[in-house]
């Protein structure tokens, strides 16, 4: 029988394949292609759709158009679930060790949509967490932003990781993710590189607990924030994410998020810091 594995795969001995099963397969999950529409038509009349907000849902249950992602079998879910704040629904997540996300799937090219608007609220910072290690890399609120490319110019490390990758879990990666994401320590801005793989580069888009407890709004160019962490243009944006991880530091944090929304034009002009909003009552 002709052997299914890629050559990039099988020019690697067994014991760093395991490494790198064991590793990739969670890091990347969080963004994989996981396309449940087979009808052509339906499945482009879903791609053309802006992203379904939180706030047009009912509370109770999962959004519309989000699709759970579980990073790894083994380890405990991330709880997700509509609730009301004030008038308005939004997403809660409770995670007690736990690591999963939701994922809604798009295509779109960010150059004419470059302008990416969200809010997030977190009760409380993740203690022992620093994105800059392994062993704690944990943050009470993450954006996913999953982008395509050209795989040929990935490193040959990279290309093992994600012919691995596929050959285990049946999706294929995204050439590029693109996070932002609530730090502890780290400076607002920081860039962050994922301790496995350059491909998943984390932006610190807030900073320490001065606004833990509060809504906070943003509003970012993920062109110019992508060209900044990649030195290169980007290519269609295809996932847009969110993830409340506390797996590696076995930890418990409860946050919310707001509706996310990528729009042609800038809401207000050059708006690109934190605005921290009053909570509903």
């Amino acid at each position: 029988m002709k052997s299914v594995v890629p050559p990039s795969v099988r020019a690697v001995p067994s014991s760093l394949r395991l490494a790198v099963l064991t590793s990739i397969v969670a890091l990347l999950a969080a963004c994989a292609n996981t396309q449940k529409i087979h009808d052509p038509v339906a499945k482009q009349i879903r791609l053309d759709q802006a992203l379904a907000l939180f706030s047009t849902n009912p509370a109770g249950g999962l959004p519309n158009e989000w699709e759970p992602l579980v990073l790894m079998r083994k380890k405990k879910t991330t709880d997700y679930v509509l609730v009301k704040d004030g008038d308005k629904t939004v997403l809660r997540a409770y995670a007690d060790k736990a690591s999963s996300g939701l994922r809604h799937e798009v295509n779109i090219d960010p150059v004419k949509q470059p302008w990416l608007t969200w809010s997030w609220k977190t009760s409380a910072l993740i203690k022992t967490a620093d994105n800059r290690y392994r062993d704690s890399e944990d943050s009470p609120v993450r954006i996913v932003l999953a982008f395509d490319g050209d795989k040929n110019k990935l490193s040959f490390m990279d290309t093992i990781l994600f012919d691995t990758a596929k050959l285990v879990s049946g999706h294929e990666f995204p050439y590029a993710t693109l996070m932002y994401i609530w730090e502890n320590k780290a400076p607002k801005e920081t860039i962050i590189s994922n301790t496995r793989t350059g491909r998943i580069q984390m932006l610190v888009a807030e900073s320490g607990a001065a606004n833990v407890g509060k809504w906070v709004s943003y509003q970012r160019n993920i062109v110019e924030d992508y060209v900044k962490v990649y030195g290169e243009q980007p290519g269609r944006l295809i996932g847009v994410g969110v993830l409340t991880d506390t797996d590696n530091t076995e930890e418990k944090v409860e946050a919310w998020y707001g509706d996310i929304r990528l729009l042609r034009q800038a809401t207000v002009a050059a708006q690109t810091q934190a605005e921290v909003q009053p909570t509903a009552k």
